[in-house]
């Protein structure tokens, strides 16, 4: 049996390559995990620990301030109402743990919290926040030795989900799309979009960051059912963060979680292995309510909003904007009137699937393109579809591939120029927005259209546009049709594995 609590080493090497270069190349990135190990590696049992500890928060004015605003909130004022004006004060009414899992979960709203995807950082960030106090509350009756390590665990539990949404939006974007469209986990969901889980990832960063073996491990996830009493101190933690993240969602959900399904559910799964019955669950429920008004307040952070507004693309005009993806009904048998099958979803995540494997097996990049262009032709119906690559030496963009009906003249028709022009091509590519076009015949659509597509493919009633861009180099596009209108669109689960097969095509790609 496989011990679901290693780093699975080819997982983890397919994230560095991309995500982990981002992740943790960046100098604050980098000072962020530094920061980290060195504040987790203050040892309580011992004076200095204190004395360390009370230091670094003091060398940092914004992080004293947190620290003393949270000690002097309601669920901590003293007896006789004296505020607490010290470090050590602090540290003395909270506890060395608490402070130093508060510093920790101050660094990374710190680093995070500027992210220009806000509000998607926000609501993780808050899940982080909020599942570290759920450990805390859980360590706090544990008789292992160290318990209080859990609200560490607890508080990196989430830290996958929190640098994909910072560093790697439209990929955070494409695995909520496919969790929400309700047919994947988010396990499944984070594994075909990134190539390994959340979990693997957050254990790859920690890794990276030099942080215990405890804590690293403490991030695998936990097999389906009800969890049994841990045999030991690690699997406990384990447990406890897998918790504290499930908790803090449900938290975020709704003011009033208990008796609703998802709490019983909740215990019915944890309440054994972590001694939770109705009564505790409820009351543990409310003393993290509590204390995360308090830790908001303290940190001057508003509770994120239920969803954050996104920006599909920039600078594209109102008509094309509307053109985006994400907009569609999503029906399973037979074929729509514009010719595309109704179980696209299926035929597009067979082809995720087959694309993952060939690049898996060291595929050349042709073979990767093709099997992603056979994909699109058949899921979506296209009549005729092709990938279009840059030429440096014509000065032109040229279809290198294509698929479909008359596509030896298509494909030697379809080239346009590099210079870039204010037609739909260059706008999709300019603002790396993939559209669908449902009815090409609309006048503004019309007017977006150049020249040289409107003589080659006059027919063409319905199309797609995947640009192709590396960072802000523009390397080429994507590009199906069809002779019908596609009124059906691209549903959001749908829209995750075009995504997806592209992602695949661009690291390929990539230098």
């Amino acid at each position: 049996m496989t011990d679901q609590s290693q780093v699975p080493e080819s997982a983890t090497r397919r994230v560095r390559a991309a995500l982990m270069h981002k992740v943790c190349g960046d100098q604050e990135m980098f000072a962020l995990g530094a920061s980290i190990a060195r504040v987790v590696e203050m040892a309580s049992s011992e004076d200095h620990g204190t004395h360390d500890l009370a230091y670094y928060v003091v060398s940092d004015p914004a992080l004293t301030q947190r620290i003393l605003r949270l000690s002097n909130t309601i669920q901590y004022r003293t007896v006789g109402g004296t505020p607490v004006t010290t470090i050590s004060r602090a540290i003395s009414l909270l506890g060395f743990d608490n402070v130093r899992t508060t510093a920790l979960a101050m660094l990374l709203v710190d680093a995070l919290d500027s992210s220009e995807h806000a509000g998607s950082v926000r609501l993780e960030l808050e899940a982080a926040l909020c599942a570290s106090l759920v450990g805390r509350e859980l360590a706090r009756n544990s008789a292992f030795q160290g318990a209080e390590e859990a609200a560490i665990c607890a508080l990196f539990k989430n830290l996958g989900p929190l640098l994909v949404a910072s560093h790697e939006h439209e990929r955070y974007r494409e695995i909520g799309a496919l969790v929400a469209a309700g047919k994947h986990t988010v396990g499944q969901a984070s594994q075909m979009i990134l190539g390994c889980s959340y979990e693997t990832l957050a254990q790859a960063v920690l890794t990276e960051w030099k942080l215990p073996d405890q804590i690293v491990r403490a991030q695998a996830s936990l097999g389906p059912g009800p969890v049994r009493v841990a045999a030991s101190r690690g699997e406990w933690m384990r447990q406890v963060a897998a918790f504290s993240l499930d908790l803090a969602r449900l938290l975020a959900r709704t003011h009033e979680p208990s008796g609703s399904p998802e709490a019983l559910a909740l215990q019915a799964r944890y309440g054994e292995a972590l001694e939770l019955d109705r009564i505790r669950m409820d009351a543990l429920m409310a003393a993290v309510q509590d204390s995360m008004r308090g830790l908001l307040e303290s940190m001057e952070m508003q509770p994120a909003p239920k969803s954050a507004p996104q920006d599909p693309g920039r600078g594209l005009p109102n008509v094309l904007l509307l053109a985006t993806l994400d907009a569609g009904e999503d029906e399973q048998e037979g074929s729509y009137p514009s010719g595309k099958p109704k179980n696209a979803r299926d035929l597009l995540l067979a082809g995720v699937q087959d694309v993952t494997q060939l690049r898996a097996s060291g595929s050349k990049v042709n073979d990767v393109v093709l099997a992603v262009l056979e994909t699109l032709h058949g899921a979506l119906g296209f009549r005729f579809a092709t990938v279009c690559l840059k030429d440096a030496r014509s000065g032109k963009y040229r279809a290198r591939l294509a698929l479909g009906a008359d596509s030896a003249r298509l494909q030697a028709g379809f080239a346009f120029p590099v210079l870039p022009t204010r037609d739909l091509f260059h706008l999709a590519m300019e603002n790396n927005a993939d559209l669908m076009i449902s009815d090409a015949t609309s006048p503004k659509i019309r007017d977006l259209l150049p020249e040289w597509h409107r003589d080659l493919l006059p027919d063409a009633r319905s199309f797609i546009v995947l640009p192709l861009v590396v960072g802000k180099v523009q390397l080429g596009l994507f590009y199906g049709d069809r002779t019908t209108d596609a009124p059906e669109g691209v549903p959001p689960d749908e829209t995750a594995l075009i995504k997806a097969l592209k992602g695949q095509v661009l690291a390929a790609l990539a230098p």
